[in-house]
């Protein structure tokens, strides 16, 4: 029978859930969304990967575990202490770079920058400075988000934050957009 059980976990993300929980970080990544994150990293081969919102490494940790030996991942994030755990527990990864900086101000200082795959995971990427985002995904890249379905932890008024992304994606010409009613509710565009 078909379902959404996860059956293998990536290398170190025990080791990251049990951190997390430690330190009470409160927005993991769901395991549905992990999963697609790997698969679609995979076909990519020696891609260019940028995660913003590193959090404590569990999507990160499914990144790396879909990533071929050529690829690179580049993770941002503003807050030291989560990142921290995704250091520890991943860090001796060479083809992982962390930045522990604002990714908003990041990325509009990187229009030289170019990946194949982008998962935001935070704020800046994904409701703020969105125009530089998609400026730094190359044509045929992956634009990955998560959370467009109502979340436990939403503040009041976040649903019509989301209603907006979701509006302005669709309306681009420059992408194919698919919503995903799945996991934690995912939006896939693929970049013209």
């Amino acid at each position: 029978m078909f379902t959404d059980a996860i059956h293998t976990l990536p290398r170190g993300f025990a080791a990251i859930e049990t951190a997390s929980k430690a330190i009470r970080f409160s927005m993991p990544s769901d395991l549905q969304t992990g999963a697609l994150l790997k698969a679609l990293v995979g076909s990519k081969p020696g891609a260019r990967v940028l995660e913003l919102g590193t959090g404590t490494g569990l999507a990160t940790a499914w990144l790396l575990a879909g990533m071929d030996a050529n690829a690179t991942l580049l993770s941002i994030d503003n807050d030291a202490k989560y990142q921290a755990v995704a250091d520890n527990i991943l860090g001796d990864d060479t083809r992982l770079q962390l930045h522990c900086t604002d990714a908003g101000n990041w990325l509009e200082n990187a229009q030289d920058q170019q990946f194949d795959l982008i998962f935001a995971d935070a704020w800046p990427g994904k409701y703020a400075n969105l125009d530089a985002t998609l400026g730094t995904l190359k044509t045929g890249g992956l634009y990955v988000i998560d959370d467009m379905l109502p979340q436990p932890n939403w503040p009041d008024g976040h649903g019509d934050n989301v209603d907006r992304l979701v509006a302005d994606l669709e309306s681009r010409d420059d992408l194919h957009v698919a919503r995903l009613a799945w996991s934690t509710g995912i939006l896939l565009a693929t970049k013209k």
